[in-house]
């Protein structure tokens, strides 16, 4: 029992970032109807520049602050200067911008910080905590928590107030939120940088857990756009479900087969349920924005 427990920490703490990353892919498509693969870029940006600030003496928060910012920064940069110019481009053009947007941050962030990986001190100690006869680290623990605020602020962003609910309108119907006076445009810069922001973030809080490296985010950006395809493209609830789903998948796999079946089992469960729900758990059959 305590094994099968130490599996579902481990499940939980992978899913927690895999729904994380999957809320940034939601985020924009629903503001510009754009998969964006540099996604995962942020996140190691998030991680490496922190890394990078810590090393210059500054303090974790003001490091951390400071990467946050700068990611968003450049997740605008690609907006304005790649994105926007592109407006009214066939779909897979912008998502090939995109890819091509990654692979130059991947490589400049290996020109900066080289190919050596890097870690951050953990922000909660690092004593792990004995549950059922499972350990879980208090880093793991902060991760989940955050991921659950994040989540929740966006809900109450969606819900409560007015650039929630013009976001939402943007998601429904683009030109028909331009009609009644919704600056589309705004609405897409400010998803691009809030997206940013929180992957920056999480790969602040990944960073004490595992080592953070220049391509990383590959890897992270294919799982969190799966999470995001099985839990349905553009529902920030399916998004924090398939993150988790697929995070428990790749755990109970790698303890109970082999860790090289992890990516595969993954990938596996996800084939199978489109197949029942071509939508995704959540995602909405027959929609189509005009």
């Amino acid at each position: 029992m305590s094994e099968l427990l130490q599996f579902v920490f481990a499940g939980i703490t992978i899913g927690a970032i895999y729904g994380v990353v999957a809320l940034g892919f939601t985020m924009i498509y629903n503001a510009s109807e754009v998969v964006n693969f540099a996604q995962g870029e942020f996140v190691m940006l998030g991680g490496m520049l922190s890394a990078l600030g810590i090393s210059y003496g500054l303090p974790f928060a003001l490091a951390g602050l400071l990467a946050i910012v700068a990611t968003c920064v450049i997740s605008l940069l690609l907006y304005d200067l790649a994105m926007r110019p592109a407006r009214g481009a066939p779909i897979f053009v912008l998502i090939i911008i995109t890819i091509g947007a990654s692979i130059l941050i991947r490589g400049l962030a290996k020109v900066a910080f080289g190919a050596a990986p890097k870690s951050l001190p953990g922000l909660v100690g690092e004593e792990p905590i004995r549950i059922g006869g499972a350990v879980i680290l208090p880093q793991s623990l902060l991760l989940i928590v955050v991921a659950v605020l994040i989540f929740a602020g966006l809900f109450v962003l969606a819900q409560r107030t007015m650039l929630g609910r013009a976001i939402v309108a943007t998601a429904a119907n683009g030109m028909a939120a331009q009609l009644v006076g919704i600056n589309v445009r705004s609405i897409a810069r400010f998803s691009f940088a809030m997206s940013a922001g929180i992957g920056a973030l999480s790969g602040i809080l990944i960073a004490p857990i595992t080592l953070v490296s220049y391509d990383m985010g590959a890897m992270l950006a294919l799982k969190g756009f799966a999470a995001a395809i099985l839990g349905g493209m553009g529902s920030p609830l399916g998004a924090v479900i398939g993150g988790l789903l697929v995070g428990l998948t790749e755990a109970l796999a790698a303890g109970y087969l082999s860790s090289q079946y992890k990516d595969a089992s993954a990938f596996l469960i996800i084939v199978l349920v489109l197949f029942a729900f071509p939508s995704g758990l959540l995602g909405k059959g027959g929609h189509e924005r005009v």
